[in-house]
């Protein structure tokens, strides 16, 4: 099986918020921010996989601190750890205030997603290689991620 470096699949958006983005104190809505990390998570599974993706589960979200009008998202993905056909991915979502340069995290996520072939069934991925600090330490710390999601799974049985 091949293997790929994280940051061949690495993928960076960028948003800006509208006021019909935003609830009524001027801030993003969350779903606003969940279709887009769906969306980010999706590009760099498939970047990863190269093949189409569904999204098995979003498995945790932290929503920091608020983003407002006027102010742009940058929503940055890459793929953490892989498994014979799903990959864990990780997002960071940013607020950058344009005007004084200030940016803060506002925003995190981890997502797992599987490779599909053209009938629909599950399709093996490439193994992915960290290679920076925050790369190993997601990739090391990835099986108890994935044990959390199993026992929350057994619980809904």
């Amino acid at each position: 099986m091949d293997q790929i470096p994280v940051r061949c699949s690495k993928v960076t958006q960028t948003r800006l918020i509208f006021p019909p983005d935003t609830n009524h104190l001027g801030t993003i809505f969350g779903g606003k921010v969940l279709a887009y990390i769906d969306e980010v998570a999706a590009l760099t599974a498939m970047k990863h996989s190269n093949a189409i993706v569904v999204t098995a589960s979003i498995d945790s979200v932290n929503f920091i601190s608020t983003a407002r009008v006027g102010e742009a998202l940058t929503i940055e993905a890459c793929v953490t750890k892989t498994g014979r056909t799903s990959m864990e991915v990780y997002v960071k979502v940013f607020a950058d205030d344009l005007l004084s340069g200030e940016q803060k995290m506002t925003t995190e996520s981890f997502l797992t997603m599987v490779a599909m072939d053209e009938e629909g069934r599950p399709k093996p991925v490439p193994h992915v290689i960290p290679e920076t600090e925050e790369e190993k330490e997601l990739n090391r710390t990835a099986a108890a991620r994935k044990k959390q999601r199993e026992e929350k799974a057994e619980l809904r049985t």
